[in-house]
Order: C-alpha cells, then sequence, then structure tokens
C-alpha cells in the first residue's frame, strides 16, 4: 500500500530550504531563503512559531534541544529549542555556510561551506574548533559517522569525496545536485552518496562500493538522501521531484511518490519513529508522506526493534547473504562484504580500524595530522577514494580490558591574552590598556594595523604583515611581533621600539631552528619570548639578548608589567576536563627574584584559561572560561582571590564578556560584551563596558553580607598600595586614606549592627580589625547601648592598641629605671578619660569625676530649660537639686547609669615605669578594685558603669 502524500503547506519564499524533525518527533522545523526558521507543531500547524536568523537560511540541524543553522552572513547561528532564543555563534566563514549538521550525541557540529572548508565545532565550547582543508570547490554536504570516527565532506573537486561522479562546479548556485549524503543509523556500516540518478553505497573501512540503488523512475539527479530510523530503508529526493523509498536488504524499491507540482525536493528527513518522511522543496513548500514502508514484508517486529536501539540482527547472515548475492551479480567478490570470513570483522563495531578505541577529540586537534579524521580525507586526496583506513590491527574474539578511570584532557594551546582566534581572517592580535593590534589576512591585504588609545603615545600604524606575524603585544615603549617557522623560514621576532631617541626604532631576531616562538610580552624596558622549546628568552627594549630559562612545562601565556613577569604553563595532564596548569612570577630590576614558583593555577571547574594579565596597578589577575575573574593577594601569601564573575552579567547562556583590562582604583573590569559568542568581530568597533567587582560572599543581599563584602574588597584592592611603596614608587596618599576611613567607617557600620543583633563576640571580633581611634567610638557606642562588659572589653583592646601604636613610635628609645616627674609625665600619655555624649576631655592625675547628680543635670539640663527658660545658672542647679532628690533610689541609680555613658572608664597609660598601682574604688556597691601592672595599663572600670564616690586613692608602692 503507497503512503499518504498530504497537501503541501506554504513554507518560506521562493529558494532554498531545508528541514527537520525534533528527536522527539512532535515538531518540524524548517528554514529557507527568507532568513526565518519555522518551527510546525505537526503539518496541520497554521501558526508556526518564525524565528529570524538573517538574510537567507541554507541549512538547519536539530539535536539535544540545540538549533544549528547556516546563515547568508558566513556564521553558524545557534538558538535554544522550542523557545528560539539565541544562543551564540558557533564559528564564522569567509563566505556562505551551505551545510550543518550534528554528530551522534550533540555534541559537536560540522559545517561545509564555499570557502572550500570544513569546521568541526564543539557545541558547548565554539572555541574548540577543527578546520579541515583540501577540498577545491565548495562544500556541498557533510556528515558524521554514527560512531563518532569519520567526518565526510563533498563537493565538485577533483581532489575530494566521490569526484568522479560529480560535474565539477565553483559556484554552489550552479550546483547540479546538493549531495546530500548520510550515514546507516547505528554502527555507520553503509554510506549513501548520491551519484547521478543513483544513490551510491560504500562499506565503512574498506571503502568499497558495494551497492548501487536505482530505479526507472528516477529520471533527474538525486538531491538528496536520508535513513529511517531503523536503517533498512532509504529514501532518495531528486531534482525533478520525485521521491523514492528501497529497502537496503532487497534492493527493491518500495515507495515511489511525485512532487503534485514537480518542484525540486532539497531537504528530506524521517520521523524518529519511522512511517512519515517530511520534505521540502526549492519553492519555499513544505510537505509530508504518512504511512512509508508500512507495507513492507519486513517492516515489523524486528524493524521495531532495531528502532529501539537494538542494532545486533541489522547485519545478520541472511542480510549478507543478499548483499553478497548482488555483488556477484555486480561482479563483485562476496567477500568484499562479508570479510572473506574474518572472523575479526565482527568487533569493528566494538573498536575503530587503528585496533585502538577512537579518541573523541581527535577532531579538535590541529597539529595532529595522524587522527582519525583527517587521515580519512588525506588518504583520499593521495588516491582518489573515499579514504585510506589506517592499519588494521585485528582484535581478539575475546572482551578486553576496558579503562574505566578518568580520562585526560587535552592540553590547551598556547594564546595571547587580549587576541582572537588565529583561524579568523580578521581578527585581534592583542587588546589591552595600551591599544589595539588589528590583523588582516585575505584576498585583498595582508596587513597589521596598530591604534594607541592615548593617540599622544604614538600615531597609529599600518604595517605589511609579510612574514605573517600571528602574534602581538604592545606597551608605552614598543610593538612585539612573533611568527611561527615553517620549513623555510625561521621563528622570527620583531619588535617596533617606537619610544627609542635614536634613528633606528626596529629589530628583528631570527629563534633557532625548529624552535618557534608560542607566546610573548613586554615590560618596562624588556620583552619576553617563550618558545616550544620550553624556553622562556628575555630581551632588552633595545634588543639585547639577556637572560634566559626554562620552563617546567609548554607555555600558555604570558604577561608584562613594569618589572613583573608572569608565566602560565602546563605543569602536568589534566583529567576529566580539567586544565593542569602552574604560573610563575617573576621581579626584575635591581633585585631580581621569583615570588611565586610554579604553584597551580586555581580554575574553575573544567575550564580553560581565558585571559591572563596585570591591573593597570600592577596587580596579577587572570579570568577562566567560566568567566571567573581572580586577583593576586599579596597580604595572604600570594594566594587568589575571585572577585568577579562575568557570568553574572550576561543575559544569555551563550553571551561572554571579553576581558581587556582590570583597574584597581577606580574598581573597574574593562570587557567587551559578546552576544552570542566567546570574542567580538573587529568590525564594527566593539564598545568596552564596565563590570563592578563583587567577592563570592555568602549572603550579599543581607546587610550584614553586603558590608562584610565591601569590607573586604576595599582591602583586597588596596593591597598595590604596598607593594608599590615597597618598590620604590611614589604613591597617592590621599586614594590610601580614603580606602582606610571608607574600611574603617563599614567596620562601625558592622559593629552597630552586631551590638543590635546582641553579637558582642562579633564585635570584639570587628573592634580586632579597627584602629584605635575608632575603637574607642565603638566603646562610646556599646556604653551608650547600656553593653558594659562590652565596653570593659573594648577598653582593654584601646589600651592594647594605644600601647603597641607607642611602642612602635618609640621603639627605638632607651629605657627609664624610674618614675618620671610630673613635669616629665605631662609629656607622656598619663591622663584618665571621661566620655560623655557631648564632653572628651583628659584630666589631670589628680582630677576629681563628675558626681551622679552632675552627670544627671548634664543630661537633663536641657529639659529643665525647656520648661523654665528664664532661670539662671543658680536657678537651675536649685531646681535640678530639688527634682534629683525626688527620684527614688532606684531611679536616681538609673538615671546616672544613663547620663554617665562613660565616666566609668578609667584608663591609665603609665609607661616606663616599673611600680604597681593598687587602685581603691567606692561607689554604691562599695566595689574595691585590684592591682594591675602599669607596664602594660590599668583599666578600672565600676560593674555599674559608674562612679558616685569621690576620687579614687591612688597608693604606689614597690613590688
Amino acid at each position: 500500500m503507497p503512503a499518504e502524500r498530504k497537501a503541501l503547506r506554504y513554507g518560506h519564499s521562493e529558494g532554498h530550504t531545508d528541514v527537520c524533525f525534533d528527536d522527539t518527533g512532535r515538531y518540524i522545523v524548517t528554514c529557507g531563503s527568507d532568513g526565518d526558521v519555522r518551527i510546525w507543531e505537526g503539518l496541520d500547524d497554521d501558526d508556526p512559531k518564525s524565528i529570524n536568523v538573517g538574510e537567507r537560511a541554507y541549512s538547519v540541524a536539530l539535536k539535544n534541544g540545540k538549533l544549528v543553522t547556516a546563515v547568508s552572513n558566513n556564521t553558524v547561528q545557534l538558538h535554544t529549542f522550542p523557545e528560539g532564543d539565541p544562543d551564540g555563534i558557533l564559528t564564522r566563514f569567509t563566505t556562505n555556510a551551505n551545510h550543518v549538521t550534528f554528530n551522534g550525541d550533540g555534541s559537536r557540529v560540522a559545517a561545509g561551506s564555499s570557502d572550500f572548508m570544513v569546521k568541526i565545532v564543539e557545541v558547548s565550547d565554539s572555541s574548540q574548533q577543527k578546520t579541515l582543508r583540501g577540498h577545491q570547490a565548495p562544500i556541498l554536504s557533510v556528515a558524521f559517522d554514527p560512531k563518532d570516527e569519520f567526518l565526510v565532506g563533498i563537493s565538485w573537486s577533483p581532489y575530494t569525496l566521490f569526484w568522479n561522479v560529480l560535474q565539477k562546479s565553483s559556484d554552489v548556485s550552479n550546483a547540479k545536485s546538493l549531495c546530500r549524503l548520510a550515514w546507516q543509523p547505528g554502527f555507520g556500516k553503509l554510506l549513501a552518496v548520491p551519484a547521478d540518478k543513483s544513490v551510491q553505497l560504500y562499506e565503512r573501512n574498506s571503502w568499497n562500493n558495494v551497492s548501487r540503488l536505482s530505479d526507472d523512475f528516477i529520471a533527474q539527479p538525486v538531491n538528496v538522501v536520508a535513513w529511517s530510523p531503523c536503517g533498512k530503508f532509504l529514501a532518495a529526493a531528486t531534482i525533478g521531484g520525485f521521491i523514492v523509498v528501497w529497502d537496503v536488504d532487497t534492493k527493491q524499491c518500495i515507495e515511489r511518490q511525485k512532487h503534485e507540482k514537480g518542484y525540486t525536493v532539497c531537504g528530506l528527513s524521517w520521523h524518529p519513529s519511522g512511517g512519515q518522511i517530511v520534505y521540502t522543496d526549492t519553492e519555499g513548500c513544505l510537505g509530508l508522506l504518512d504511512g512509508v514502508a508500512a507495507s513492507s514484508p519486513q517492516h515489523g517486529s524486528k524493524n521495531n526493534e532495531v528502532a529501539m536501539g537494538n542494532y545486533d540482527d541489522l547485519f545478520d547472515e541472511d542480510d549478507d547473504g543478499h548483499l553478497a548475492e548482488d555483488l556477484s551479480e555486480n561482479g563483485l567478490a562476496a567477500n568484499t562484504v562479508t570479510g572473506g570470513g574474518n572472523e575479526d570483522d565482527e568487533d569493528d563495531d566494538l573498536m575503530p580500524s587503528t585496533g585502538r578505541p577512537r579518541n573523541r577529540g581527535a577532531f579538535l586537534d590541529d597539529d595532529d595530522d595522524t587522527s582519525v579524521g583527517r587521515a580519512a580525507l588525506r588518504n583520499y586526496e593521495n588516491d582518489g577514494r573515499v579514504g585510506t583506513p589506517l592499519p588494521s590491527v585485528p582484535c581478539p574474539a575475546v572482551s578486553q580490558p576496558r579503562y574505566e578511570g578518568p580520562m585526560p584532557t587535552p592540553p590547551q594551546k598556547p594564546f595571547q591574552p587580549g587576541s582572537t582566534p588565529v583561524h579568523l581572517m580578521h581578527r585581534f592580535l592583542v587588546w589591552n590598556s595600551v591599544g589595539i593590534v588589528r590583523g588582516y589576512n585575505d584576498e585583498q591585504d595582508n596587513a597589521v594595523d596598530v591604534e594607541f588609545h592615548d593617540t599622544s603615545v604614538h600615531h597609529a600604524m599600518h604595517l605589511t604583515n609579510t612574514l605573517g606575524h600571528t602574534m602581538a603585544d604592545m606597551s608605552q615603549e614598543a610593538v612585539l611581533l612573533a611568527c611561527e617557522g615553517t620549513d623555510e623560514l625561521a621563528s622570527k621576532i620583531q619588535c617596533l621600539h617606537f619610544s627609542s631617541w635614536d634613528t633606528n626604532k626596529e629589530w628583528m631576531v631570527d629563534l633557532p631552528k625548529e624552535e618557534n616562538a608560542k607566546a610573548l610580552c613586554l615590560g618596562q624596558g624588556w620583552a619576553a619570548v617563550a618558545t616550544s622549546a620550553l624556553l622562556v628568552r628575555i630581551f632588552s627594549i633595545g634588543g639585547l639578548q639577556r637572560e634566559i630559562f626554562s620552563l617546567p612545562g609548554p607555555a600558555v601565556c604570558m604577561a608584562g608589567h613594569g618589572q613583573q613577569l608572569l608565566i602560565a604553563y602546563h605543569r602536568g595532564t589534566g583529567f576529566d576536563g580539567e586544565q593542569a596548569l602552574g604560573v610563575q612570577l617573576l621581579q626584575f630590576g635591581q633585585k631580581k627574584r621569583q615570588v611565586i614558583h610554579g604553584e597551580p593555577l586555581p580554575l574553575s571547574q573544567k575550564s580553560y584559561l581565558s585571559w591572563m594579565g596585570f591591573s593597570a596597578e600592577g596587580t596579577p589577575c587572570f579570568v577562566d572560561s567560566e568567566g571567573t575573574v581572580r586577583m593576586l593577594n599579596r597580604s595572604l601569601g600570594n594566594t587568589w582571590t575571585p572577585v568577579c564573575s562575568t557570568r553574572e552579567s550576561c543575559k544569555g547562556t551563550s553571551d561572554h564578556y571579553w576581558v581587556v583590562g582590570v583597574h584597581e582604583n577606580p574598581q573597574q573590569l574593562r570587557c567587551i560584551p559578546c552576544k552570542g559568542s566567546r570574542f567580538p568581530p573587529t568590525l564594527p568597533r566593539p564598545a568596552v563596558a564596565i563590570l563592578p567587582f563583587k567577592l563570592p560572599f555568602c549572603q550579599t543581599a543581607t546587610e550584614k553580607g553586603h558590608m562584610e563584602e565591601q569590607y573586604w574588597r576595599s582591602l583586597l584592592f588596596q593591597n598595590h598600595l604596598d607593594f608599590l611603596s615597597s618598590s620604590g614608587y611614589e604613591i597617592d596618599e590621599e586614594a590610601r586614606s580614603k580606602g582606610q576611613k571608607e574600611q574603617q567607617e563599614l567596620l562601625m557600620k558592622m559593629f552597630a549592627l552586631s551590638c543590635k543583633l546582641e553579637r558582642e563576640l562579633r564585635c570584639m571580633e570587628l573592634a580586632e580589625l579597627m584602629t584605635h581611634s575608632v575603637v574607642t567610638l565603638a566603646i562610646r557606642y556599646a556604653t551608650r547601648s547600656h553593653r558594659m562588659a562590652l565596653a570593659q572589653r573594648l577598653g582593654e583592646l584601646a589600651l592594647e592598641k594605644a600601647t603597641a601604636q607607642h611602642e612602635e613610635d618609640h621603639e627605638d628609645d632607651e629605657e627609664q629605671s624610674e618614675l618620671p616627674s610630673t613635669r616629665q609625665m605631662s609629656g607622656l600619655p598619663l591622663y584618665i578619660q571621661y566620655f560623655s555624649p557631648a564632653l572628651h576631655l583628659s584630666v589631670p592625675f589628680s582630677s576629681r569625676p563628675k558626681t551622679g547628680f552632675q552627670l544627671w543635670l548634664e543630661e537633663n539640663r536641657k529639659r529643665i530649660l525647656a520648661d523654665k527658660p528664664d532661670l539662671d545658672e543658680t536657678d537651675i542647679i536649685k531646681e535640678a537639686m530639688s527634682l534629683f532628690r525626688a527620684l527614688s533610689a532606684e531611679d536616681r541609680l538609673v538615671g546616672v547609669h544613663t547620663a554617665c555613658q562613660w565616666v566609668s572608664l578609667c584608663v591609665f597609660e603609665v609607661l616606663y615605669c616599673k611600680f604597681a598601682f593598687s587602685v581603691d574604688l567606692g561607689c554604691e556597691q562599695n566595689v574595691k578594685w585590684g592591682t594591675r601592672l602599669c607596664s602594660t595599663a590599668a583599666l578600672v572600670l565600676c560593674p555599674k558603669g559608674c562612679w558616685l564616690s569621690p576620687s579614687p586613692l591612688f597608693h604606689c608602692r614597690k613590688p
């Protein structure tokens, strides 16, 4: 029974279209030359969701909730599904991308372009790319092997796949066929390739043409093919609008359909459960065939089992027998399919032809020309076949032990901070706080442009890039360029010393043979280059060779500032997605030393280093691929503190910030927002945004957490002042004072908050961070809050701080053996301090403290005057005495305690004295306090917080 052909639906404007199902089969996704992607909930959906991705969309692919499109602006874009939100740009070409496809698990996307290149991109990290070259014509189609071992790309070049069955063309618009090839689902044993009016089937690994599918119904070249999910049926659509379906096992054509208007079918896709085929044409129409292969005698429970993932019986003995018979009819040896009875072929599903477990990361290694995908392409270029397999190693029939431990992580490749990927034709070689270096490498120009943010430093420069420089750095003194070597030329270092006072402002150095520059940087009066020989070469800014030393591992990147050199390198092999990087910090100048000795660089989990450098004030910083910015904390043993997460400011999951500079005063992170990408384009010139710093403290939404984060961030960003001062630089004392004032204010606010929360121990912890003068304010606040125990402890802390400060100021003074006289003591801090809200005075050693009535009068004077404003001073005292006597004993005591505020504290700072004091205090409770050594200080405090008796008696005696 033939399939039911549904009525066509208008989908897009006239032109090329593409179509696919989602993983569940619920949605149909189409794209067209109108630049729209439409999401249909079935063919009857009258209001499909529409997403505009550009002027034209050439191809669409969908996997795991990720929608990928090839767009006319030379990009491959990523969107979320079914929301359709932009999720980034996976890669760019110099011309249009013609076809995109996912690998089996959806982790990679392959794209073929009219610039003759194929790119493989990691979906989770678009910076991880593999570029495959070798084609000499536009790429028409790409297809991943289901086992993720091979990638096939096809074009009209005589040096690409199946060149002998295609008509050569250099323009996709003139293509006779799209040649959309496809691998058989499951183990990918067969590769189906459109070949004129038939479909050729090629066997995996041997790449022999094992079968040919054709039908008299086909009168035009086959345009696109698609396998059923079970792998038993193959559908093909032609330029003339014919759609046919074969049973691959029997080679019988089980379905023939003709486009009702005869338009060219350019998009074809099976429903994930089989039974339906959706297609689109060059006029923008959408159609569907229902009940495909339903009448096939072999379309039964076995196929359903295969569709559910059981492929064990897909190529059994009977199937191989049928295929062998077909080969015999074509004059081919049957053992090309069955392997001539070789039992080792049964293990091909588990092991690739190399005899080793496949490396899923092999595609992403540009330096590994022996990777499986690269080898297949290269071998085909040499012998004209699909791909010559690597030497086969027989696999034993018994199961082999399998390693299930952590897998090694491919090492991160070296890069230049502030640069965009090398594979881009227009890119930033460096963008830093001094300026921008751009590189152009296209058909029109191969040049380097140098631009300075401050034109007073130097005017812009345009340099012809005849040497092919790929690395650059710039400072206030020079521009440093470098290129890797070739078979004929050595790797070169070129320096443009524009600040030189002589007339010769350029020098160049050739590195030794087979030694390539991998990273470089500039400092004040010097330049550094890290090479592939694990060496770091130091040059003077004038070209003089200086120090040279070895690195423990391959360099990843370098940065310089003043006399500091920061180096990141591989200290070992990382596992499970982690990079094992080490860092060294060297200090040049008169006293050369190594500050950081190769300690591990703390990256976020499963991330890599994306930027490294110095703040404008000279503090080392770095950023990882998760957007975490870390800064060196010199005051905590040269540890790394996270100071910002750029991901928190990103609106989309694929948006990123590209860091170009860090400033500590004011606190600014200068970066470029990248919509759907990790790096910005060179044109138009991107705008720089400023992000605030924020330490990842807990509960920063609360008042306590917010102030804690502010305090420690302020403290961290003040560390550079101490470093600059110790290095002999002049510092901004006003900025230092402002920062310290801000810190002390935050401490006092946190102290007040802790007092309200009755956290007295926390109050003491905060007071230990305060200066002596701020501790006195804390004492006043504690007394006003009636927290006398806290006030007493704060008083002791204040004395300790005052003593420590005094000893520090007079550390060179000689000790005196006798107690100084009164005249001598007048110059020492020997006093008793009394505090009240409006009074802070130092009285002589023999001064009398105020009585309870005096304190009560000071507290209530304004109230008495408000009631009786005509009273003079004598009358005020009389009125106050009458009111005070009218109070009960308890009210009088409470009133006195409230009024005294701080009269309770008596501080004796008697320094350089070897005597001890015995202090007797009397009050209403007749409390007597003991003896303290005056060499540390004496603190006398009434438990009730006030003195109601006359001045204490002091008796001096020798110990």
